[in-house]
């Protein structure tokens, strides 16, 4: 197997499954859960930055950076907390619409504050898939609020660190730094009786409090090892196995009721994606067409040379 397939498909599928592993820690508060990621995750990042002898890139970190991340992290704290709630409140599969809606977002948001045009087939994938949400909206009587706050979070997330001029893992130990202090003050002086200190708490749960660091980062180091190997277009398409993968956790793991009213609005969304999605591969497609097309015309030429 190309080895980008397999790094991709570590990051997507650790991804997927997290909701199983959040599920576990159900006896801990989101709260908790949060700062213990944020703590965890730091030692981890620190461990490998370390180990790698990367840590040349805080010369470049000024105070338009330190702003920038300090924003970065807490869009990242709605997000996780949102979606750690989410899980242990049985809404796995509302927060997994959420990233089926991410992909869309980012173009809606490339479009409205980098100045990317949006192309015919993009902007009837987010017409639709707004079409989708309201759908959910009126037929429910409830805005899916969890869905929106996880897409468009996690959306103006990676429209900021897209001009932070820092990498994946620089990034994120410039966040984990800026969110680990107040982090440990929670963890050491809340009071939270749903948060155990490694003191405290039992071994099983100890365990997996100090495993969030690692499934924080392995999927990510494991993304950015994909993102070097693989087309856009390619971990473009296999982004949405995440999601997938929690979609069916939970229906199918955890009972999450899906009614056919809801199955319409999901069935309305994932059509704006695949017209997204199908755009975009017939692009990628013709592109590498007529980029064979050119290196063949170059060769003939310097052979008639």
């Amino acid at each position: 197997m190309n080895r980008g397939l397999l790094y991709a498909l570590v990051a997507y599928g650790m991804w997927g499954l997290l909701p199983i592993y959040w599920k576990l820690l159900h006896s801990v508060s989101p709260a908790a859960v949060l700062s213990h990621r944020m703590v965890w995750s730091l030692v981890v990042v620190g461990a490998i930055l370390t180990a790698r002898k990367e840590w040349a890139w805080i010369k470049r970190v000024d105070r338009r950076a330190i702003l920038t991340f300090v924003a970065v992290a807490l869009l990242l704290i709605v997000n996780w907390y949102t979606y750690l709630w989410a899980i242990n409140a049985g809404f796995i599969v509302e927060s997994s619409l959420g990233y089926f809606i991410n992909p869309l977002v980012n173009v809606l948001l490339g479009g409205i504050f980098l100045g990317e045009r949006l192309r015919p087939v993009q902007k009837i994938a987010i017409t639709i898939a707004c079409a989708g949400v309201l759908y959910l909206t009126f037929s429910l009587g409830a805005l899916p609020w969890i869905a929106l706050t996880l897409a468009f979070s996690f959306g103006f997330y990676g429209l900021l660190k897209k001009t932070a001029g820092l990498n994946a893992l620089e990034g994120m130990g410039l966040e984990m730094s800026l969110l680990s202090l107040p982090a440990l003050a929670y963890l050491l002086f809340s009071g939270d009786p749903a948060s155990p200190s490694l003191l405290t708490g039992t071994p099983y749960v100890t365990a997996l409090l100090v495993g969030t660091g690692i499934v924080t980062a392995i999927p990510l180091l494991a993304f950015a090892a994909a993102a070097r190997r693989l087309t856009l277009t390619t971990l473009g398409l296999m982004q949405y196995m995440a999601p997938s993968m929690q979609f069916l956790i939970g229906v199918f793991i955890y009972g999450e009721t899906f009614t056919p009213t809801r199955a319409v609005g999901f069935a309305i969304i994932w059509l704006a994606l695949a017209l997204y999605s199908g755009e975009t591969l017939l692009r990628h497609r013709q592109r590498s067409q007529q980029q064979r097309k050119q290196r063949a015309q170059m060769a003939r030429s310097l052979a008639a040379d």
